[in-house]
């Protein structure tokens, strides 16, 4: 790991106060950027930004992606105060369980309202700031934009747009020298996840589908998102990867031998 990579970069994560988006905070922050963790709850952000690793520059901005004029203006500012910005990450998503027919219009309206609007809203305020310097945008998706789950129809639905807007946005800005991908992790371990990861039965259905048999550990997805944000990404665009230990390898039937 090269300590230095994003040295003089500025980048902004969204959801950075915890799981994945902690992780990712961290990692930035121990590579040497300027890393500005965006969510929702202030202490969530702190105690994120409180553990981050020796040296690190990491600041706190309180914003819901879901509101476009919040988060264009923490966008707007961070490029303002730092004179910059080179990566942004669309992490900040939610998920709650409902079929269509049990999924109240208030609940699907949220959902895609942080999982698609939120990456929209972010991604229209950082371009012109990205542009400038040939900065990048990395996604956060799931494996459950890249297929279906049992009753999770909201998620699924906002998870799927966010494949193809990652694709668009890397047709439409690609050569203007922003590059845009995204990482699909499967379970990860991290305090949304906790209800399955600590039911026994649902997790071993999990390692029994998962070759690597385990969940992901949050600084995993952290890594490949730093990759696709990072030089040796550079005509990388429009890729989706899998971050699934494997998952998504299988065709979808049962283990027969």
């Amino acid at each position: 790991m090269d300590g230095n990579r994003f040295a003089g970069k500025v980048v902004i994560v969204t959801g950075g106060g915890s799981g994945i988006g902690a992780a990712t905070v961290h990692r930035f922050g121990r590579e040497g950027a300027t890393v500005v963790a965006v969510g929702r709850t202030e202490e969530k952000l702190k105690r994120a930004a409180a553990v981050a690793p020796a040296g690190s520059t990491v600041v706190t901005r309180v914003a819901d992606v879901s509101d476009e004029t919040a988060i264009t203006a923490v966008v707007a500012g961070v490029a303002e105060e730092y004179g910059r910005l080179d990566v942004l990450v669309n992490n900040a998503a939610i998920g709650v369980a409902g079929t269509v027919e049990h999924t109240d219009t208030a609940t699907w309206r949220q959902v895609l309202g942080v999982d698609v609007d939120g990456v929209f809203f972010a991604s229209k305020a950082a371009l012109p700031h990205l542009r400038r310097v040939g900065g990048c945008i990395v996604n956060v998706g799931s494996v459950s934009g890249l297929g279906a789950d049992w009753g999770l129809a909201a998620y699924n639905t906002a998870k799927g747009a966010l494949v193809n807007l990652t694709n668009a946005m890397a047709l439409d800005h690609g050569h203007e020298g922003v590059r845009v991908n995204a990482v699909h992790p499967s379970l990860t371990r991290t305090p949304v996840a906790a209800p399955v990861i600590e039911n026994e039965e649902t997790l071993a259905a999990f390692r029994r589908r998962i070759p690597m048999q385990r969940p992901a550990e949050p600084a995993e997805v952290a890594d490949v998102i730093a990759f696709l944000a990072g030089p040796d990404a550079r005509f990388v665009n429009g890729v989706h990867i899998p971050v699934d230990g494997g998952l998504s390898a299988s065709s979808g039937q049962p283990r027969m031998f």
